[in-house]
């Protein structure tokens, strides 16, 4: 099975099951990838989570049904997913500007998502610089904070912590800590709890030593094969860019697909507003 038919039979899991309950696990199962890799590829390539495209194609639903039915708002509410009338009144006026009672009346129309279809296009006539490089396991230390991914909380205050560490010396001083075998600073992301849809986001160093200076946290990275991608232009813009070109040109083409551990973007000690900067991203991966 192709990369894109796997995704689209995950996609098409999603669409079966919008009625009813379903299981993150059995969606990511049905790419043949991990619950952290399936959420992470599906915000990557559509910019939004995979909540937040059941909720839209939900309420869509939910509209549609509203609008051509005399079916009561109480029993569509609890027939896509709502335990109460207000919940469901309150998350269908956010995506359609009205109250459920409303579309019924209304001229306005409401805002429909429709259903994803994953499509071939062209690309990768520019080529990307990628290594596939064994690694045994090695210790970070540094500083971690867990994000929800809904929303898009984790894209807009994992910057946020970035520039925190730059302001309270957090960066230079782990900067001077670091003596392992990666160089540079570790923006590392792990998936912790695929029912709320979190990630654990660690900013850090290779460190090689018994004792963990204060303030910091150690986190063993395991051994591993990682095919590492190359990035050069100033941040945070190249590696976004880099991150969609991966999974929509790269792991199509590839006969990897990610592993499921810990993803790492390592950034060199430099001004990463330059044109030039170099940065990497380091994917764990298996053959397919």
């Amino acid at each position: 099975m192709s990369w894109i038919e796997a995704l689209q039979r995950s996609i098409d899991y999603l669409e079966d099951h919008l009625e009813s309950d379903f299981k993150m696990e059995d969606a990511a199962a049905e790419a043949n990838v991990s619950v952290f890799h399936f959420q992470r590829i599906f915000m990557v390539l559509t910019d939004m989570s995979v909540m937040e495209y059941v909720r839209r194609r939900r309420l869509t639903l939910a509209a549609e049904e509203l609008a051509l039915t005399s079916v009561r708002v109480i029993d569509v509410a609890f027939k896509y997913g709502y335990e109460t009338p207000e919940s469901f009144a309150k998350a269908f006026k956010r995506q359609h500007g009205m109250s459920p009672s409303e579309a019924r009346s209304s001229k306005k129309g409401f805002t429909s998502y429709n259903r994803l279809v994953i499509s071939v296009q062209l690309k990768g006539a520019l080529p990307m610089k990628v290594r596939i490089e064994e690694k045994e396991a090695f210790q970070i230390i540094g500083v971690k904070r867990e994000f929800s991914c809904e929303n898009g909380e984790n894209t807009r205050e994992i910057p946020k912590m970035w520039q925190e560490v730059h302001q309270n010396g957090v960066n230079d001083e782990l900067t001077k800590l670091n003596n392992g075998e990666v160089e540079g600073m570790l923006g590392v992301c792990r998936m912790m709890d695929t029912a709320i849809n979190t990630l654990e986001y660690w900013i850090a160093t290779a460190y090689e030593g018994n004792e963990v200076p204060a303030r910091y946290e150690r986190l063993e990275i395991p051994a591993a094969t990682y095919a590492v991608f190359e990035v050069v232009g100033p941040m945070p813009q190249a590696i976004q860019s880099m991150w969609e070109k991966i999974y929509s040109e790269w792991f199509p083409s590839s006969s990897y697909r990610p592993s499921g551990s810990a993803e790492m973007e390592v950034y060199t000690i430099d001004d990463a507003n330059k044109a030039d900067y170099y940065s990497e991203i380091w994917i764990p991966v298996v053959n397919k």
